[in-house]
């Protein structure tokens, strides 16, 4: 069953530029949020990466940092960039946008920590798990697979 927001909105979107956390634990599972079924967001009722929008003069990385400490109180100076997406939105009226990844590794004692503030709720995964979802954001789901097959993405490695 699809949410009720997926496609029965129709309010206006605005993108933006955007940083997003693959949290993933020592263990190989990684963290998600329910985003709220809700008009008026990017994928209602879906599971995705935390993250968010840059605001004028931060860094994706200063961005991200304030996105994580806002929906979940945590706070680390760690984040390793991992991928970013390029979007060409233009002739929707949107311009160029991207979507910056950074790679946070963290305990599952930590993550029981935290508090959430945003989303309908959030939850580990295991890549068997994620995949298996019907409603994972799909350019979260594609930096995810990604993270998943980093060791396959070898430069000169030959498929």
């Amino acid at each position: 069953m699809l949410p009720v927001h997926f496609l029965t909105d129709k309010r206006p979107l605005r993108s933006d530029d955007a940083a997003a956390a693959i949290v993933v634990t020592e263990d190989g599972r990684y963290l998600l949020q329910l985003r709220d079924d809700i008009p008026g967001i990017f994928y209602p009722g879906h599971w995705g990466c935390f993250g968010g929008a840059i605001g004028r003069g931060e860094t994706p990385l200063q961005a991200l940092r304030r996105e994580l400490a806002e929906e979940l109180e945590f706070s680390s100076d760690a984040g390793e960039e991992f991928v970013s997406f390029d979007f060409d939105l233009t002739r929707l009226g949107q311009g160029r946008k991207f979507r910056a990844y950074f790679e946070f590794v963290v305990s599952a004692e930590r993550i029981a920590r935290f508090v959430l503030h945003e989303g309908a709720a959030m939850r580990t995964f295991t890549a068997d798990e994620l995949f298996a979802l019907s409603n994972v954001t799909p350019y979260d789901s594609f930096a995810l697979w990604l993270h998943v097959a980093r060791s396959r993405l070898v430069c000169g490695a030959i498929a």
